[in-house]
């Protein structure tokens, strides 16, 4: 087996009035927010899939499915740190992880430290190794219309298990 693998994950969410608005852990100021049965971090849930992906685990749905009470309302920090013990579970230690988050408004780049900051934390990937980029759509679709946000997210992983320790 190969020691390294990448994984991809794709989310996205409506946006309706007077929600809370989280993304990658960070609560944004916005009059919108996301939908969804859990808090709607289309982020951290497109992260979570990636990882998943990359480590052969299936998707976020099969582990925390959104016609269960225990994940009503849940913070998707604890899923996510969750994943990071199925990784570590199965050997996995998280490499880097690049995202992609598209809306038109709010503007988030005063926000994308702090959500790198707390995706590192999580993922005990170490500093520099979270990437978080913004862009609109130009007004096309429904993020321009801003009738919701979509998230990508490519991952890095690799065996941490004693086999592996000389790649």
């Amino acid at each position: 087996m190969f020691p390294y693998r990448i994984g991809m994950g794709y989310d996205v969410h409506q946006l309706a009035d007077g929600l809370p608005f989280v993304l990658g852990g960070v609560r944004i100021d916005h009059s919108r927010g996301a939908v969804g049965h859990s808090d709607a971090d289309v982020l951290l849930h497109a992260i979570c899939d990636a990882l998943l992906g990359a480590a052969g685990l299936r998707d976020i749905g099969y582990h925390f499915p959104d016609n269960s009470d225990e994940y009503k309302g849940i913070d998707s920090r604890i899923l996510l740190k969750h994943t990071i013990r199925l990784l570590s579970e199965n050997e996995w230690q998280t490499g880097n992880i690049d995202c992609t988050i598209a809306l038109q408004r709010p503007k988030i780049a005063g926000y994308i430290q702090k959500m790198q900051e707390e995706i590192e934390a999580i993922t005990e990937s170490g500093p520099g190794s979270v990437s978080v980029k913004a862009t609109t759509t130009e007004h096309l679709g429904f993020t321009g219309r801003e009738e919701g946000v979509a998230a990508w997210a490519v991952a890095l992983i690799y065996k941490s298990g004693s086999a592996y320790r000389n790649y």
